[in-house]
């Protein structure tokens, strides 16, 4: 058996095999407040990138960036019925303003509010209330905002990046004068997200419409990319929300048109979150840990010194030195290519495999030889972690930016070769219940994938879904409408609806 830097293997214990990745890849640990956690700066590094470069993309398309407050008054969450019961399970509140000592000599609070605040789970209501005041006139709008925060949302089972109780994201809120605006802003910005999963996670995803049932609460329609991990599960990774007027009217967001008739906004909101961290594990890594895609890696490069004696040292590390300035003479997706030379007087197994648990796109070894022969010994992270080639040194910087992308597409290759593998149509309810139900019920093994089966929403499909425990994921916007019959109900079926286990 092939030895292997991750214990368990995804193989032996999916759920455990994540955990050991993010502890290998020194990503994140416990934190002292439960459900939270500490992003350590590898795994913050890798969410820097995914701000930066999606911040970019959002800006590009005419959107600015504002902060709004963290604490949220609860009669705000009030005003939209539908939406403070879709989160009001998850709600932490704050309900003093101060603490004073007890009589046991500790702290106690004091101070008590006239009306508790509540820690944001999401900011529409507040936002609406402060765009009511921005708002007046048809030519303040478009308003086009986006937000890079925390949130809270008290969660009872949590799983780093994927399920916490405190997580970081984005969220934008737009307001419009017309329908149809929001309805395209709210479609632009789920391409975005589309666009960026694939072209920079490399992550295939399906874009579509979320059902009733998996709607973001308050929301007209809610709009989701989905992906598939290597455990065959479906993770939401993005989703963009049209809301119409459902929450300018309690937030009371009016305008004068040009025929000065006075109307309420149409609405938009969008986000995705660190969970695009966990999205990237799952999707990339294997047994020797994480892969980072090199559009996303903070670093593309490693080159790892080998020297014996001083006299070796002190040339290898000036030759490393000068090669690691050629190369980040070189560019890669219109950026200079990230290298780091590790010169940490540890051995060099040690130090290759920590960069090999972390997913560095490219490993170099160097050594007197090296340097003799002028050549490079090169790994790629989306290979064997035991196989290498030795590249001639001018070649290797000639051919940097060309190896880069040919990691970046193979990763994206891959992933959709998985998804596509494991996405199948399924036309009777015997097929879909084998192929949702494991082999091993105290132990499940991977099992699953994407069904693309018909449905029309009924109480038969809701406790079938219950009992596997699978969810519509949505209705997709690819292909064309197939008219079928429900596999659930036997009811006429307009067309396929994505089902799969989630996260």
């Amino acid at each position: 058996m092939a030895k292997t830097a991750i214990k368990p293997t995804r193989a032996d214990n999916y759920p455990e095999w994540y955990q050991q990745v993010v502890k290998a890849a020194d990503m994140a640990e416990e934190s002292p407040v439960r459900g939270c956690y500490v992003i350590k700066p590898w795994g913050y590094s890798i969410w820097e990138n995914i701000q930066r470069l999606l911040d970019a993309r959002f800006k590009e398309t005419g959107h600015v960036n504002a902060y709004f407050p963290l604490l949220i008054p609860k009669s705000y969450l009030e005003r939209e019925a539908e939406h403070v019961e879709g989160f009001a399970k998850e709600c932490a509140v704050v309900t003093h303003h101060r603490l004073q000592e007890s009589p046991d000599g500790g702290l106690e609070p004091a101070g008590k509010l006239e009306e508790p605040y509540i820690i944001r789970p999401t900011s529409e209501t507040i936002i609406g209330e402060v765009y009511s005041k921005w708002v007046q006139s048809y030519r303040d709008l478009p308003i086009l905002v986006n937000q890079w925060a925390n949130v809270m949302r008290w969660e009872m089972r949590t799983r780093v990046f994927l399920r916490t109780a405190e997580f970081l994201w984005q969220e934008g809120h737009t307001c419009h004068a017309k329908e149809q605006e929001a309805i395209d802003e709210t479609l632009l910005i789920l391409n975005l997200y589309a666009k960026f999963a694939e072209e920079v996670l490399a992550i295939p995803v399906i874009k579509g419409l979320k059902t009733a049932d998996e709607r973001f609460p308050g929301a007209v329609d809610t709009y989701t990319i989905e992906a598939m991990m290597q455990d065959r599960k479906a993770l939401q990774a993005g989703t963009s929300h049209f809301l119409g007027q459902n929450f300018s009217k309690p937030a009371n967001i009016k305008f004068l048109d040009e025929d000065n008739v006075e109307k309420f906004v149409w609405t938009s909101s969008w986000g995705v979150s660190t969970r695009l961290i966990g999205a990237l594990i799952m999707t990339h890594g294997d047994d020797d840990g994480l892969i980072v895609p090199p559009r996303l890696a903070p670093r593309q490069v490693i080159l790892n010194p080998i020297w014996r004696s001083d006299d070796d040292k002190s040339k290898v590390l000036e030759h490393c030195d000068a090669l690691a300035a050629e190369i980040r003479e070189q560019r890669y997706a219109d950026e200079r290519i990230s290298v780091f030379v590790d010169k940490r007087d540890i051995r060099g197994g040690e130090k290759n495999w920590e960069h090999v648990k972390k997913g560095v796109p490219i490993r170099l070894e160097i050594g007197p030889r090296d340097i003799e022969k002028g050549s490079v010994c090169m790994r790629r992270r989306d290979q064997p972690s035991n196989e290498k080639a030795f590249v001639d040194r001018g070649e290797f910087i000639a051919t940097v930016s060309e190896t880069l992308a040919s990691i970046q597409s193979n990763l994206y290759d891959r992933a959709t070769a998985f998804r596509d593998e494991h996405t199948r149509n399924v036309d009777s309810l015997e097929d879909f219940r084998a192929m949702f139900t494991p082999k091993n019920a105290k132990k499940p093994e991977i099992h699953g994938g994407f069904a693309l089966a018909h449905w029309t929403e009924s109480e038969e499909a809701k406790a079938e879904l219950k009992k596997l425990k699978v969810t519509a994921r949505c209705i997709p916007h690819e292909g064309e409408a197939e008219p079928g019959t429900c596999i659930f109900s036997g009811k006429p079926s307009e067309r396929r609806v994505v089902f799969a286990k989630a996260y």
